[in-house]
């Protein structure tokens, strides 16, 4: 009994990162294909010093990645690739975290390994912890 109850809370907590993650990836992966390099720019000073191309293909990989983080386990469909897509923005902010660190910009270093971490939790326990079964 005790342990239904400890995955149930775990699955609740799980949802609630998934949520949070998905709107602020896909919040942020929008603007950085949505908006010109010169409006970026204001909110991003770094998107000055790298090719437009690269910051459109983050601002995919960011909005992707959030919604992988809920469809497929809200559809059960592929359920597991929520999974992936919490790995993926991982490596996404770790990635970050070194170019922040090349330029210097230590403060942000921080809050990338932090959600890194989250995301690979978040990756780790629906795959191991609290799965999310396809439908069949």
């Amino acid at each position: 009994m005790e342990n239904q109850k400890s995955t149930k809370v775990l699955n609740i907590v799980l949802w609630v990162l998934q949520v949070v993650f998905a709107g602020m990836f896909i919040m942020a992966g929008f603007s950085k294909v949505a908006q010109s390099p010169e409006e970026l720019v204001q909110m991003l000073p770094w998107v000055a010093d790298v090719p437009a191309g690269l910051v459109k293909f983050i601002g995919v990989s960011e909005l992707l990645g959030g919604i992988g983080l809920l469809l497929p386990a809200l559809l059960k469909i592929k359920p597991e690739l929520t999974s992936y897509a919490a790995y993926g923005l991982a490596v996404v902010m770790l990635l970050a975290a070194f170019f922040h660190g090349s330029r210097g910009e230590f403060s942000a270093i921080g809050t990338n390994v932090v959600i890194g971490g989250i995301l690979a939790y978040v990756g780790w326990a629906r795959i191991k912890k609290a799965p999310i079964a396809a439908k069949s």
